[in-house]
């Protein structure tokens, strides 16, 4: 039979190919959907358990010390706490992180540049309650507990994720564009400020808010900085603020089969933060990168 008219099967090599394909592309398909069928048992578990201790007094009345008497408790002073912390926390970690990821891009050299982006992936990769216990070493030792040592905590692991996500998006934004405002005699500086940046705000906002998902739940650092507090509600991030992961740390400790059941919808809570955050900030990046024209 000649080369012409031989059949074009590939011969068992092309199907010892195909073979570990389908099989390859099966056990990925079976990773992702494994992935997504543990999340949706986990949220299914904690909904089970904590959904029917959602109620409006959950959120507006204070923890009470007695759990059978018929007052109604709350965590409201926890959901202020950390919605201070947080908040204090990205206006100190978002100016930082979106600065460095502008030098990194615009201005640094190539080996400065790689060694800062280094140190901000060994940062991003630092457990929290390593930097729990170095604010606390540098911070609560000299002047106590308080809702800014906590917020400058979660600002440290925030400055990584949003120096990332906004040097990315930098990247992306033509260099022609750059050029052209150079061209025109525009500084370095203002075409950064003026012509680049502006293009990268869905970059920033999306690194942001997956920054303060990230963080919403973390317990370790405010161990150290801001736990010593009572049940009052307050404000003030110069003193001792409640927290929704401390108090979900606290009362799954507690004997009081009341106290689980808060626990619960409080990590209920915190978990549909922070998938609504999630899904925010894939919206988000979906959106920059249609306006930036890297998607149709």
């Amino acid at each position: 039979m000649s080369a012409a008219t031989r059949p074009l099967d590939g011969g068992p090599q092309l199907r010892r190919r195909r073979v570990v394909n389908h099989a390859m592309e099966a056990i990925a398909t079976f990773a992702a959907f494994a992935a997504v069928a543990i999340l949706a048992v986990m949220v299914i578990s904690v909904a089970k358990r904590g959904g029917g201790s959602l109620s409006l007094d959950f959120f507006t009345k204070l923890p009470h010390p007695f759990s059978f008497t018929p007052v109604p408790s709350g965590l409201a002073n926890a959901f202020v706490g950390t919605a201070v912390i947080v908040g204090v926390a990205t206006l100190m970690a978002l100016p930082i992180g979106v600065l460095t990821a502008i030098y990194l891009t615009e201005f640094a050299h190539r080996r400065v540049a790689f060694l800062i982006a280094l140190a901000l992936d060994v940062l991003n990769g630092v457990p929290a309650i390593v930097v729990g216990i170095f604010v606390f070493a540098l911070v609560v030792i000299h002047h106590g507990q308080s809702g800014l040592a906590g917020s400058f905590a979660l600002a440290i692991l925030m400055i990584p994720l949003i120096a990332r996500a906004t040097q990315e998006t930098l990247a992306l934004v033509p260099g022609s564009t750059r050029e052209a405002s150079l061209a025109l005699g525009v500084s370095r500086w203002r075409t950064t400020l003026s012509v680049v940046l502006p293009q990268t705000i869905g970059g920033i906002v999306t690194g942001t808010t997956l920054a303060v998902a990230r963080v919403a739940g973390e317990t370790a650092p405010l161990l150290f900085t801001s736990s010593l507090v009572g049940d009052r509600l307050h404000a003030d991030p110069r003193l001792p603020l409640a927290s929704v992961p401390l108090k979900i740390f606290e009362y799954s400790e507690s004997p009081d089969p009341a106290d689980h059941r808060q626990a619960w919808a409080a990590a209920l809570v915190l978990i549909s933060f922070v998938l609504v955050a999630s899904i925010v900030a894939r919206v988000l990046a979906g959106r920059s990168r249609r306006k930036m024209g890297l998607e149709g």
